[in-house]
């Protein structure tokens, strides 16, 4: 199996920055897209940021310009920064990774997410 474990969560005030961070482990063979999800209050969760193993980012409209997605494939590590944050960035983060395992299994596989506040 695959754990993911996220950090860097925290309380900022609207225009600071956040990085935020990935880590991959367990019987881990390889791993395809990796993505950052974010779910706040009485909404559904939903796409900030994805990207290939080959480095290939795409990003909500909501924080283009604003957050960039990365990772390190020798790791097994993702990064997201965030920078003029918003209040209404305020959500959970959770980081996603599309693995396979040794055993020749291809899974969907989720962090248990980093809380991020955002004050006016």
């Amino acid at each position: 199996q695959v754990q993911l474990v996220e950090s860097g969560g925290g309380l900022v005030q609207a225009g600071g920055s956040l990085r935020l961070f990935c880590a991959a482990s367990g019987s881990i063979f390889s791993i395809n897209a990796m993505g950052w999800y974010r779910q706040a209050p009485g909404k559904q969760r939903e796409l900030v940021a994805a990207i290939t193993s080959g480095g290939s980012a795409n990003y909500a409209d909501s924080v283009k310009g604003r957050f960039t997605i990365s990772r390190d494939n020798a790791k097994n590590t993702m990064y997201l920064q965030m920078n003029s944050l918003k209040p209404e960035d305020t959500a959970v983060y959770y980081c996603n990774a599309d693995a396979w395992v040794v055993a020749g299994i291809l899974g969907d596989y989720w962090g248990q997410g980093t809380q991020v506040t955002v004050s006016s």
